[in-house]
């Protein structure tokens, strides 16, 4: 189904029949000429057309309707004198270069997937790449690196639980860094932060080699809806904070050359500002900018059926032209939109000018920074945590109070790609960006890590079961929090960068997953996938209100009497699953020493192990009868028991 929303005119080029309408949006343009070429490589056009204000201009659109135009056709626009790329394309050829790509006209057939609507407290988010998921040789696929590849893991996604596949940026991007690695060359940035075009597909994870062709569209929504039919949603990673464009002195692709004081926000000197930290503020909010981004989500959501949303820098969607936040926003727009409300909406909610976790409008989920300090912090053993830890564990609701959303406000992550991977997390003390080309000054130096005696690589056995064991602490506590938890692509194989904190420009088996080590470290994919689904059969572990008394009881080594002083590192507590009758007692040690937890009485019942993070014939999740009335929880370790 095609879907026509501009209430105005389609911007963009659209087919019907043998013609074709090009429209595009330019302010104060003397000259507009339409270019149509022939192949991608060529340099001047075989045809032009020079639209006249007085035939072609209604208000600050261009348009213009030519005959036997197919589907195929390539295409630029020229504006006084400068080469533009259509903002609105659905395509771009795939020139290395950005300045050599023309745009390929598209016809908008929509797709045939249907929106699975999980329940906000049942997702199970996995963050991930769609091209360094696969690009390793070990990963076992045809067409490594690409959409068809990542289809072909889905039987891994499938088993190992998840059921929402959060995915980095697919819009088309300038590659281009400037960061110069002396052994490998110019380096290219891999993540995909820096869209030339909110609506076009990145050829980059194509299977196809043909630049001129636009096969990824239809490889991409063959991907999404056979994640549709395996259970999962579609999440898409977006950047509408910022372009490839840069600032003062940087690249004039569309938005500089159609109307630059209408696209970016400026300062009272006339200076771009930069709350996005890559040289321009995209100005959110002006009729015409938001305007494109709507259409662009109602394309993404409707057109090619992805089923949400993570909003890179969100606040910059909260700005006005003055960088001031309004009421009357994309934040609150969206969250009202009559389509779109009914998208999964997540936020990033901070930018360089502010940090904003908690301050969203209602509707809204967020990524809880502060839940991923406090487990590292805890995990560490820094003390002043376990209070902090307690209000994280039951859904953040000290950050959220005003959100009308519950505990599915807060997405829960310990880490995500930006940053150190869980097994990074736990092997490295400073990070390591040498090869990043920026001297390591570069990413995150605050990372709450802890190498546990070895800097990074070690042979040390003691050492790699403590690090393993520590991860396993880490997904327990994820798993048994309210909110919305997240884990990050091969975490549960102890994937790891090298130390790496800031990989963005690491297209190599820095950054590709190792799919090798999903049996070195078969232990711990085990007791993610029993994790997520001990979450998955019992509801006290993703409540959508707040647990009452009768759910839950804090407890300490002794009961009813929990260590909330500045120097804890342990804490228990009882939940009650109301639904099924079962009762559960959990404990966290971060004590370099084993403690001795008074366990409660139960009616009628016994307590068994369903986990225990330091005693491997546990990660089966079989319960184990436990004889007597204390169960000792070993150093830096954690435990689930089970009533029966």
């Amino acid at each position: 189904m095609y879907y026509n929303y501009n209430q105005y005119v389609n911007l963009g080029a659209f087919l019907d029949k043998n013609a074709c309408t090009f429209a595009i949006y330019a302010k104060n343009v003397s000259s507009l000429i339409l270019n149509i070429f022939h192949s991608s490589e060529d340099v001047i056009p075989y045809i032009q057309y020079k639209l006249s204000p007085v035939e072609h201009k209604l208000g600050d659109i261009w348009s213009i309707s030519l005959d036997n135009i197919q589907e195929g056709t390539l295409y630029t626009w020229e504006i006084n004198g400068f080469s533009v790329l259509d903002p609105y394309a659905l395509a771009y050829t795939g020139n290395e270069n950005v300045k050599n790509k023309k745009s390929i006209v598209v016809k908008r057939v929509g797709t045939e997937t249907k929106h699975i609507l999980i329940p906000k407290k049942d997702m199970l988010i996995y963050e991930s790449h769609i091209g360094l998921f696969t690009k390793s040789s070990n990963s076992q696929t045809s067409t490594k690196g690409t959409y068809s590849a990542f289809e072909e893991k889905i039987d891994y996604l499938k088993e190992l639980g998840i059921n929402v596949v959060e995915f980095l940026p697919v819009f088309e991007w300038d590659d281009r860094t400037g960061n110069l690695n002396r052994e490998v060359g110019l380096l290219k940035n891999v993540w995909g932060y820096n869209p030339i075009n909110f609506f076009a597909l990145t050829k980059k994870y194509s299977s196809s080699t043909d630049i001129n062709s636009f096969d990824e569209i239809k490889e991409f929504k063959e991907l999404v809806s056979k994640l549709h039919q395996n259970g999962m949603e579609v999440i898409l990673d977006v950047v509408y904070n910022h372009t490839a464009e840069g600032g003062t002195g940087g690249e004039k692709y569309n938005f500089k050359i159609m109307a630059e004081d209408v696209f970016y926000t400026k300062d009272r000197e006339g200076n771009f500002t930069n709350y996005s930290g890559c040289g321009n503020t995209l100005n959110c909010n002006h009729k015409v900018v938001k305007d494109m981004i709507i259409q662009s989500l109602l394309y993404w959501y409707l057109e090619v059926g992805v089923d949400g949303f993570r909003f890179d820098l969100a606040p910059i969607l909260g700005r006005d032209a003055d960088s001031q936040w309004t009421r009357y926003s994309l934040l609150y727009e969206l969250v009202e939109h009559p389509i779109l409300a009914h998208a999964k909406l997540i936020a990033e909610s901070w930018d360089l000018g502010g940090y904003f976790v908690g301050a969203m409008p209602s509707g809204w989920s967020e990524w809880n920074g502060a839940y991923r300090d406090t487990v590292r912090c805890f995990i560490r053993g820094d003390f002043g945590q376990v209070p902090e830890l307690i209000k994280k564990i039951f859904g953040s609701v000290d950050i959220f109070h005003s959100n009308k959303s519950g505990y599915q406000a807060s997405i829960n992550f310990i880490c995500c790609h930006d940053g150190f991977t869980m097994w990074d997390l736990v092997s490295y003390n400073v990070k390591h960006n040498l090869l990043n080309g920026e001297n390591n000054q570069d990413g995150e130096n605050n990372n709450h890590s802890y190498n546990h005696g070895e800097e990074g690589l070690t042979e040390n056995p003691k050492i790699i079961a403590l690090r393993k064991q520590q991860i396993r602490n880490m997904l327990l506590i994820l798993y048994i929090s309210q909110g919305i938890p997240m884990l990050l692509m091969g975490d549960e194989m102890g994937r790891t960068q090298l130390g790496n904190n800031n990989a963005y420009c690491q297209d190599n088996v820095t950054t590709w997953v190792d799919w090798d080590r999903k049996k070195e470290f078969e232990d711990v994919f085990l007791f993610t996938k029993n994790m997520i689904n001990l979450r998955k059969k019992y509801s006290i572990f993703r409540k959508e209100s707040p647990l009452t008394e009768e759910e839950i009881t804090l407890h300490g080594i002794e009961l009813f009497k929990p260590d909330l002083t500045f120097h804890s590192l342990s804490i228990a507590f009882q939940l009650k699953d109301i639904e099924t009758n079962t009762d559960f007692y959990i404990a966290l040690n971060s004590y370099s020493e084993q403690l001795c937890f008074e366990l409660p009485k139960l009616e009628n019942k016994s307590w068994y192990i369903l986990t225990d993070t330091a005693n491997p014939r546990t990660f089966t999740f079989e319960e184990i009868k436990h004889e007597g009335d204390h169960y000792c929880v070993l150093p830096k370790s954690a435990i689930i028991l089970i009533s029966k």
